[in-house]
C-alpha cells in the first residue's frame, strides 16, 4: 500500500508512443524521477488515490501525465503492469533497491499470504 519510485519517461522525439516504449533508444526512463519534492509526493499522492479508488490490491502501475504547471492527471492505472526486467514497475522497484527477484517474491507472497505478514521482507 505504499507508492514506490516515480518514473519519468522522456521520449527522444514526439510523443511516447508505442515505437518510443518498445525502441530501444527512444525514450529515456528516469527512476526517480527528477521532479520537486511537493510535485513528487503530490504525484506519489494522485496515484495512491486511484489504486485506492479502484479497489487495486497488492500492486498496479498508475500513468499520471503532468501538465505544464505540474498538475498531475491520471491517465489510467494498470492492474496487471508489465513484469519483466525492462518494465517500469520493476525499474520503479529497483529505484526504492528492490531487486527483480526480491519483487517477485513479495507480489507472491502478499498474493499467499496478505499485505500485513510480508512488511517483515
Amino acid at each position: 500500500d505504499e507508492p514506490l519510485a516515480v518514473v519519468e519517461i522522456i521520449p527522444k522525439k514526439g510523443y511516447f508512443d508505442f515505437n518510443a516504449k518498445y525502441d530501444k533508444g527512444k525514450a529515456s526512463f528516469i527512476a526517480p524521477a527528477k521532479l520537486e519534492p511537493y510535485i513528487y509526493k503530490e504525484v506519489q499522492r494522485q496515484a495512491q488515490a486511484a489504486y485506492r479508488a479502484l479497489g487495486c490490491r497488492h500492486f498496479c502501475r498508475v500513468d499520471i501525465r503532468l501538465s505544464k504547471d505540474n498538475v498531475p492527471y491520471v491517465l489510467e492505472v494498470n492492474s496487471i503492469p508489465g513484469l519483466t526486467q525492462g518494465s517500469l514497475l520493476p525499474l520503479s522497484a529497483r529505484a526504492c533497491d528492490i531487486d527483480f527477484d526480491e519483487l517477485v517474491l513479495r507480489m507472491a507472497e502478499v498474493a499467499l499470504y496478505g499485505q500485513k505478514e510480508t512488511q517483515k521482507v
